[in-house]
């Protein structure tokens, strides 16, 4: 069974398509990267796949079923942007929402719930911050809260919209490390990536998207030049084999 099935996905935005005619399927265990420009649609597949957003058409499955917004195997990390980080919370308590699955919205966290999310912010560095208010974080420091609050979750596949996107390197590398663990543990982490030049070194899988799907599959196999033309179209450059970047026009 796969972790993840998406069949004829097609969506649109004022009769626009956003995405059309969408056709992949996810291995378990795995890290799995989606890769495009800029509108190709990333961020869409990911809201549409959650349910976040209505599709025109087309057939999403994880583990074989219509995925339900109430179902705990699915962890979600948006785009740090899209967060109103001056909400008046804490990173404690940003990290126990991720519980709130397990626990149901309308209970108390209890003492167990509290051990797990401080574990999770222990997993990312950000123990000590647990108390601190989360418009006081840099935006590394939010963005290693919010994936704390997707550990916290304990779910079985990972849905994470540009991760690496504003962090420090130590940062990054902090949240690789995390992900291989996840994919250690079986889980299934699928993540909206720019950075060409890491794709290689961090993913099992891509998904190389621009509105329509030009490949997907395991990384040494549709990861190539060939591809990555089709995908970006003149805005390449090959730096050398294993190096590529786009170009800023």
């Amino acid at each position: 069974m796969h972790t993840v099935e998406v069949e004829n996905l097609t969506v649109a935005y004022q009769k626009k398509p956003v995405l059309t005619n969408v056709n992949f399927t996810v291995p378990e265990g795995k890290l799995i990267g989606i890769i495009g420009p800029n509108g190709a649609g990333k961020s869409t597949l990911i809201k549409a796949i959650l349910g976040l957003i209505p599709k025109a058409c087309g057939e999403i499955k994880i583990y074989g079923k219509t995925y339900r917004a109430k179902d705990k195997i699915v962890g979600y990390v948006p785009q740090r942007g899209s967060v109103d980080w001056d909400f008046p919370t804490n990173a404690l308590d940003v990290v126990l929402m991720g519980r709130y699955g397990h626990v149901g919205w309308f209970k108390r966290p209890g003492k167990r719930d509290t051990e797990i999310a401080l574990e999770s912010l222990r997993k990312v560095g950000m123990e000590e911050y647990a108390n601190r208010q989360i418009s006081q974080l840099s935006g590394g420091q939010q963005q290693r809260v919010f994936l704390a609050r997707a550990l916290a979750q304990d779910a079985l596949v990972y849905f994470m919209d540009e991760p690496f996107v504003g962090v420090d390197a130590a940062t990054e590398r902090a949240i690789i490390v995390l992900l291989n663990e996840l994919k250690e543990q079986g889980k299934t982490v699928l993540v909206v990536h720019h950075d060409l030049q890491t794709v290689r070194e961090y993913f099992d899988h891509v998904i190389l998207l621009n509105v329509n799907m030009i490949a997907a599959g395991p990384t040494e196999e549709a990861f190539t030049m060939e591809n990555l033309h089709h995908t970006y179209g003149g805005k390449l450059a090959f730096l050398n084999k294993s190096q590529v970047m786009v170009e800023q026009k």
